[in-house]
């Protein structure tokens, strides 16, 4: 089963949903401003992807926290951290296939995965 995390109102996460409906492709949506960001999941995450990766320096919620803050992110443990306080700055959406966990959202290169 496929999962999809993200934040509903998200456009990247909208059209990521959009795109597996009109595929046909089944899968679970987990709401990290519901249901949080999963503890276990994110430590696999931040061990696979990399925080770097992981964390969105580029959006909004990044560029909104304060200097100290963006400077205390220096490796997965001050990661985490973050993104525990602010699942926003979370790049959207995570996509767990099952055998592979991915980051954004690419038309082209989920094709290939099916």
């Amino acid at each position: 089963m496929i999962t999809l995390y993200g934040i509903p109102n998200c456009d990247t996460v909208k059209k990521a949903r959009m795109w597996l409906t009109d595929h046909g492709v089944d899968y679970q949506f987990h709401d990290f401003k519901k249901q949080g960001v999963p503890d276990k999941p994110l430590d696999g995450w931040l061990k696979t992807l990399g925080w770097e990766k992981l964390v969105n320096r580029q959006g909004t919620t990044w560029r909104k926290l304060d200097a100290a803050t963006q400077a205390a992110v220096l490796d997965a443990a001050s990661a985490k951290t973050l993104v525990l306080a602010n699942p926003s700055v979370i790049k959207r959406p995570v996509v767990e296939w099952g055998d592979r966990t991915t980051v954004g959202f690419d038309a082209a290169t989920w094709t290939e995965r099916l």
